[in-house]
């Protein structure tokens, strides 16, 4: 498998794995961890929300049917939150009913991977959506820093004008 993420830990991207059942969370958190992830457990959705609150995430793989909250939810509630906003959420379902995903994609959720999957695949779509995620950010980090460069070349342009009129009002006959 190519992992081109850095071999820093500290750099690599942390992925929050929600899962009600401790033996499939335990499985899911070693296999993304082998693939290159920093992995964040928990096992509800309150639990989920407490651990957004800790860490930087990267992104969200949670069941779509939990006990209490359900992944849908649990997607409405990460979205509903302005700094959590465009964390890409992945919620897995080992239903087939149309209803469900609708739903799920309704709540805000970027995808929703049917069971059984191919490991591979699900690693492949987790980068792709971090790598999407990755980019989206750096064109919102480059266009304020553009932004940012308009402002001050405006700020300067109106002080060359002031500056101007002073000196037209000095030297009338000489500009």
């Amino acid at each position: 498998m190519d992992i081109r993420y850095p071999a820093a830990p500290e750099e690599r991207p942390r992925i929050l794995v929600i899962e009600p059942n401790r033996s499939n969370l335990g499985v899911m958190a070693r296999r993304l961890s082998e693939a290159g992830y920093r992995i964040t457990t928990a096992d509800s959705g309150a639990a989920a929300i407490a651990e957004l609150y800790r860490h930087s995430i990267d992104l969200v793989l949670a069941e779509l049917n939990m006990p209490r909250m359900s992944g849908a939810e649990l997607a409405r509630a990460i979205r509903g939150e302005v700094q959590w906003n465009d964390i890409p959420i992945m919620l897995i379902t080992g239903k087939s009913k149309p209803a469900d995903a609708v739903r799920a994609y309704g709540a805000g959720a970027d995808d929703v991977i049917l069971k059984p999957f191919h490991f591979e695949v699900l690693i492949a779509r987790i980068s792709r959506r971090i790598d999407r995620a990755r980019f989206v950010q750096q064109l919102r980090d480059d266009n304020a820093a553009l932004d940012a460069r308009v402002v001050e070349r405006a700020i300067q342009i109106g002080e060359l004008r002031d500056q101007l009129k002073v000196e037209r009002i000095r030297r009338p006959h000489a500009l």
